[in-house]
């Protein structure tokens, strides 16, 4: 099983559990965590401000890749790009997931592009999406 986690913030191995289903174990998985560079506003976004955005990516991969191996999850990582749906694409051209784990805050903490819609993504892209809300 390969699983493509796709996160806005840092995770924990037992938010992994609880997003997939009960016959799915992170630990005996392919486990590839993606951190779209996501832009605080629009305002951010069209002044090309993407410093900060690129390192929020970085500790959110770093931090949740530390956290899901020191709970027996072995998983590499990586930065995407801004919008979730083109990071999502971009990585399976070269890990073919079987299965993809999509968080994202709820609508009112949500950052530029993080609304990405786990049904269309699912239906475009022909793979399971688990959608789970974080609660930072």
């Amino acid at each position: 099983m390969k699983l493509l986690v796709v996160t806005t913030e840092p995770i924990t191995a037992e938010q992994l559990r609880a997003a997939v289903p009960n016959d799915v174990d992170p630990a005996d998985a392919e486990v590839l965590v993606i951190a779209p560079a996501l832009h605080r506003s629009v305002l951010h976004f069209w002044l090309s401000d993407a410093d900060e955005a690129i390192a929020k990516a970085e500790a959110v991969r770093r931090e949740t890749v530390d956290e899901l191996d020191s709970a027996g999850v072995p998983a590499a990582s990586d930065t995407g790009e801004s919008d979730p749906m083109t990071a999502i694409t971009d990585t399976l051209e070269t890990f073919a997931a079987d299965r993809i784990v999509l968080f994202t805050h709820r609508d009112d903490r949500q950052r530029y592009r993080e609304d990405v819609d786990a049904h269309e993504v699912e239906d475009r892209l022909g793979i399971p999406v688990d959608h789970a809300l974080l609660s930072r």
